[in-house]
Parts: C-alpha cells; sequence; structure tokens
C-alpha cells in the first residue's frame, strides 16, 4: 500500500510539473482544436512572411552574436590590452539592456529628427532628406543589430568561461609546434568551445524568436507580431494558437539541432595539473585595435542606449514624478516580487522533492519544466490566458449562482494570469540556479541530520538553506529582474489600466514620448545592472 500511495514529496513535485507544463500543453491542444480553423488561410497569406522574417533574423543574430561574443570573449581571455580588466565586466552590461529599450534609441539617434541627420544638415547646409542619402532606419537589419547588440553577452559570457577553463599547456605546446594567434584560435581555442559557443548562441535565438517589442518598432512582421496580430485585431484565439506552435517547433528544432551538433563530441581535461591561461601582453597598434574591437558592441550595446534615456530624462525631469512611473514601478515590484519568491520557492519544492521522491518518475518530469523558458511570452500568453479565462467565467458563474455574488473575473482580471505566466516563463531559471546549489551541498552533511532525528523538511530548513543562502538569493534576483524586462507577456495578460515599467516603456514610445518613456526605462537597465553585477562576480575566473 506504501507503494501504491504516493508520497508527499513526489505529490508536490509532480503537482508543479504540472502546473509549469500546462501552459504549452494549453497551446498544442488549442492549436489542433480551434474554433475557426484558419490554418490554409495563414499559409496561403502571412505565414511565409512572418516565417521568412523570423528566420532572417535568426541567421543575423546567430552570425553576429557568435562573431561578436566569441572575439570579445577571446581577446579578454587571452591578451591584457588598454583597457581588457574593465572591458571583461563592461562587455556583460548590454545584458541589462531589453532590446526595446536598444531599438528605441537607435532610432531616435539616427533616424531624420535625430542628433546624427540633424548635424549632418546644420553642418553642411542641407534642408531636407533628399539632399543626401543615409540609410534606412527601421529595417530588419537594424533590428538584427539591435538583436545582437543585446543578446551577445550570452555567447559572450560561456564563451570567456570556457576559453578560461582550458589549461595553458595546450597552447603552449600548439605554440612550440610553430601555431600563429590565428591558427590557435581556429585550430585550437574554437573546437574545445565549441559546446558552450553554441549554447550561448542558441539561447540568443531563442530570445530572438521570443522578442515584439525591438521587430514592433522596426515594423518587422516576425511569428510573434503576428500572435498579437491574428489574436488581438483579428480576434481569433484558434489562428494565435497555430502560430504559436510554429514558434514552438522552431524553439524544439533549435534545441535539437544544438544537441545533435555536438552529440559525438567528448571534451576533458586530460590533466590535474593544468595551469590556467597566461595572457599574453599586446601593445601598439595590435592593442589600440583589440581594445577598439571591444569598444564597439559595448558602446551600441550599452553606452548609446543609456546615453539617449539619459538625455531625454534630463530634458523632462518632471516625468520622474509622474504618477504613471510610480504606479507602474510598484506594480513592477509586487508582481515580480511575488513571481520572484513562487518560483525560486516552486524550484526548491521541485528538486529538493525529486531528490527525495521513491520513485523515478519526478526524476523523469524533472527536465521537462525547463520547457517555459524556451517559450516565447506570447506563446505562454496564449496558453495562460485562453484556459483561464474559461475557467474564471464558470467560476464566477458558479459562485454567483450560489450565493448571488458576481466576484467578477478572479484570476484574469487581477494580476494573477501575469504571475502565472511569469513563474512558467522563468522556473527553468530558478531550477537549474537551485539544482547546481544542491548539487554543491555535501551528501554526508543532510545523511548526518537525518541520522540526528531530523525529518526531510528540518535537513531542507536547517542543512540545505543556510549553505544554499547565496544561489537562493541570486536565483530570486535573476528571476526578478527577467520578470521586470519582459514586455509580450506582459502586454497580453496586464489587467485592464495596470501598467509596468515595460509596458510604460512600450506605450511612451510608442507614442514618441520618450521623455516621459526613459525614466522607466532607465529604471529597467538599473535593475538589470543588478543582475549582470551578480552574474560578473559569481562567472568571474
Amino acid at each position: 500500500m506504501r507503494r501504491l500511495v504516493p508520497d508527499v514529496w513526489s505529490l508536490g513535485a509532480g503537482l508543479i510539473a504540472l502546473l509549469v507544463l500546462a501552459p504549452v500543453a494549453s497551446v498544442i491542444w488549442l492549436a489542433f482544436h480551434p474554433v475557426e480553423n484558419i490554418w490554409p488561410h495563414l499559409i496561403s497569406t502571412v505565414l511565409p512572411r512572418y516565417l521568412g522574417n523570423t528566420l532572417y533574423l535568426m541567421l543575423g543574430v546567430g552570425v553576429l552574436t557568435a562573431l561578436v561574443g566569441t572575439g570579445a570573449a577571446w581577446l579578454v581571455s587571452m591578451y591584457r590590452f588598454a583597457g581588457s580588466r574593465w572591458l571583461d565586466y563592461a562587455l556583460l552590461f548590454p545584458l541589462a539592456i531589453p532590446g526595446y529599450v536598444g531599438a528605441y534609441a537607435l532610432v531616435d539617434f539616427f533616424d531624420y529628427s535625430g542628433v546624427v541627420q540633424t548635424a549632418l544638415r546644420a553642418g553642411f547646409g542641407w534642408t531636407d532628406a533628399r539632399d543626401y542619402w543615409f540609410p534606412g532606419v527601421r529595417t530588419r537589419e537594424m533590428a538584427v543589430l539591435v538583436l545582437s547588440a543585446a543578446l551577445y553577452p550570452y555567447v559572450y559570457l560561456l564563451a570567456r568561461a570556457a576559453f578560461r577553463e582550458q589549461s595553458n599547456c595546450t597552447y603552449e605546446v600548439a605554440r612550440a609546434l610553430g601555431t600563429g594567434p590565428w591558427a590557435m584560435f581556429w585550430r585550437v581555442g574554437l573546437p574545445l568551445a565549441r559546446p558552450a559557443i553554441a549554447m550561448g548562441v542558441a539561447l540568443a535565438l531563442m530570445e530572438t524568436v521570443a522578442d515584439f517589442g525591438t521587430v514592433d518598432h522596426f515594423g518587422v512582421q516576425t511569428l510573434t507580431t503576428g500572435i498579437f496580430s491574428v489574436w488581438l485585431s483579428g480576434g481569433n484565439a484558434g489562428g494565435a494558437a497555430q502560430i504559436s506552435l510554429v514558434i514552438l517547433a522552431l524553439v524544439v528544432m533549435l534545441l535539437g539541432v544544438e544537441r545533435v551538433s555536438r552529440r559525438n563530441a567528448r571534451f576533458h581535461g586530460m590533466s590535474r595539473a593544468s595551469r590556467p591561461l597566461a595572457p599574453q601582453q599586446l601593445t601598439g597598434p595590435k592593442g589600440w585595435a583589440a581594445t577598439f574591437a571591444c569598444l564597439i558592441p559595448f558602446g551600441v550595446g550599452f553606452v548609446l542606449p543609456v546615453s539617449v534615456m539619459l538625455g531625454h530624462a534630463v530634458k523632462k525631469p518632471d516625468a520622474w514624478v509622474s504618477p504613471g512611473l510610480l504606479g507602474a514601478l510598484g506594480n513592477t515590484i509586487v508582481v515580480g516580487g511575488v513571481a520572484a519568491v513562487l518560483t525560486v520557492g516552486g524550484a526548491l519544492f521541485l528538486v529538493y522533492g525529486v531528490r527525495m521522491a521513491r520513485r523515478g518518475v519526478p526524476r523523469l518530469v524533472l527536465p521537462l519544466t525547463s520547457v517555459g523558458y524556451a517559450a516565447p511570452g506570447t506563446v505562454l500568453a496564449v496558453g495562460v490566458l485562453i484556459p483561464l479565462a474559461a475557467m474564471d467565467h464558470h467560476l464566477a458563474d458558479g459562485i454567483l449562482g450560489l450565493t448571488g455574488y458576481d466576484p467578477g473575473l478572479v484570476m484574469t482580471g487581477t494580476a494573477f494570469a501575469l504571475v502565472l505566466a511569469y513563474m512558467v516563463r522563468f522556473f527553468g531559471i530558478a531550477q537549474g540556479a537551485v539544482d547546481a546549489a544542491f548539487g554543491r551541498v555535501s551528501p554526508s552533511l543532510p545523511m548526518a541530520a537525518r541520522s540526528l532525528g531530523r525529518g526531510p523538511s528540518g535537513t531542507l530548513r536547517e542543512v540545505y538553506l543556510p549553505l544554499m543562502r547565496g544561489s537562493v538569493a541570486t536565483a530570486l534576483l535573476v528571476v526578478f529582474v527577467d520578470c521586470v524586462k519582459e514586455l509580450p507577456a506582459t502586454l497580453l495578460l496586464r489587467p485592464f489600466n495596470y501598467n509596468t515599467l515595460a509596458t510604460r516603456v512600450y506605450e511612451q514610445a510608442s507614442l514618441e514620448r520618450l521623455g516621459d518613456a526613459a525614466p522607466a526605462a532607465l529604471l529597467v537597465m538599473l535593475v538589470g545592472l543588478a543582475a549582470v553585477w551578480v552574474m560578473a562576480h559569481t562567472n568571474r575566473a
């Protein structure tokens, strides 16, 4: 009978996994059972354009992030040059800048009325755009540039760690055999770091597929913007679910290609006595060239958006005390904080429950709970809102019939749906951090606690949590920051007249009111910098 009855940990882990996986399952169900099947219409009209633009962005961002992230990681890991020590951390700063903020800043800086073109007209005496040629700003290519500037730190962070984990002995042998700097990179460093680079590019591509604010500002119609058009403008939830299914298929294919590409590859450290890398000094033109090469992505990805937003914020100081900003800040702190606590708490229970469960089923379910991070916010919004709306109406009708009181929409009319979407979206981040923290605790410590009479909950409370405080705090911060930056899911799931910092930036920038959007954008970037600082110090060599 004890084998038939599930234990508390298995049951709890199963319920949490079910909660995380339900929105994705809902999207699949809605896509195959739409109220009105517009799939043939989508294929014959807009879907090829949506898919083509999405693939174009993925190709461009994949190539640029791989080149910039890997090149910058190689330079700061292998060489010492002017500014290399602070650039080692500064190259991570663009990770704090949401892509949509970078898009608003770049367009504002280079557009017809921006600083650059205004200075050109004033300097050369030109009167209008017919007097000179200037490249288009709201184009797919500029969208690729902005997304690459915001996402290359994924590749840089992983590639830098991979290069620094390599043994200096390998490079000494290569130099002794006459290998030059370029051959050293192509034949030694790059092959050994390829799995980390592939994972970084995969993360950047998943963020590209999930992006809405950037492509919307540049007028590029992708699969993500297609969900908004079909669902909100066309009123067809089934069609939105079908487009969401295409996005999920792209993400699954992307993960599959990445795994297959390194299926037969094995990378091992061959000696316990391996020495860390000894960076070589670069001086003269080569050293300044390396500094300039690292300053370009840092300038485009961080300095430009921060400078533009600071300029607008200084010009309009009254925007800092706007009731709309203060309300958005309060909503962001409450919703992001609640989502972060529930997400990390659920991850703690799930990971510990899997370790304590008497059955192997939770262990099989655990990797699946990371799927939410791969699913874009728009996809999760479809999977969360439609089922919750149906449940909400049934619940309200039931309460009204029993008590005569109409409670309204309890789940979709409040921030409940938004918190749930955040939990599903970022559960994989919390789970990964918590699982790694559990793995760093010596098994002898909980065994000793159990031998002294502590139960599973007592062992978790008195042994694991004190040793994991730093990792849990880091997970809370990272999840909170991601909740602050999340835009598409927030736009679709927020209650009426409910703004967060991200949606306020989007709304004000869409109205070309960057002065009102700048304070919220700067607050988002400031919160992001806190997470980048934590990651930089956690991953320092």
